[in-house]
């Protein structure tokens, strides 16, 4: 048994192609059924051609109107069974119709260690700008539920990354994707399993 999983993101997609990777190996207890980008030409999408994994194209250009959009993706969720949504690089907020279908099953990938350089504004190498310029001698990576509010849902998971004396933004953050492409694979069989053995325990009335 396993779960379905949908991926959203917007660029290239380095976490997708690790969580696909994944969930390949024997034992996997969730598959990616579906990749959501608001980018039409993103290395994300380009991906789930490749690999034969339902996509859709979602954005202001396909739906001018939020609520629209909202609930074109929640259709496509639940068309596709999935259990639990990850966003990994996802440039957009969520809307209020999946964070109220998906609570609790909405997870993100944040290139710091939350409570630390989250918030609105805070992704990709503003985070790691954030990090020299505050001269932490640690950073690392987040997994933590998605909520209506920027980077404030529970941490789930974190995985540190020491910060070198002479790190720029740009070898920092090749440092923390390693650790994402570990740390969110890991994270997400774990919710897979958990999920899995309740609904087991749900259907044997336990």
């Amino acid at each position: 048994m396993s779960i379905n999983v949908a991926v959203l993101a917007s660029h290239n997609g380095s976490n997708l192609r690790a969580l696909t990777a994944a969930a390949r190996q024997p034992g996997s207890a969730y598959a990616v059924a579906l990749v959501i980008s608001n980018n039409s030409a993103s290395g994300a999408l380009a991906h789930a051609v490749e690999q034969g994994i339902a996509h859709a194209h979602l954005s202001g250009r396909t739906h001018p109107d939020p609520d629209a959009l909202d609930q074109a993706m929640l259709a496509l969720l639940r068309e596709h069974d999935v259990a639990l949504v990850v966003t990994a690089g996802y440039m957009r907020k969520i809307g209020p119709a999946v964070l109220a279908a998906y609570e609790g099953a909405l997870v993100n990938v944040h290139p710091a260690l939350l409570p630390r350089h989250g918030g609105p504004g805070m992704y990709g190498r503003h985070v790691h700008e954030a990090v020299l310029a505050d001269g932490d001698l640690v950073s690392g990576a987040s997994v933590h539920l998605l909520t209506d509010h920027y980077d404030e849902g529970r941490v789930l998971a974190q995985a540190e990354v020491p910060v070198l004396p002479d790190d720029t933004p740009d070898t920092l953050a090749a440092r923390v994707l390693e650790v994402e492409h570990r740390l969110l694979p890991a994270t997400v069989q774990q919710l897979a399993l958990a999920r899995d053995g309740d609904a087991t325990e749900r259907g044997s009335g336990a």
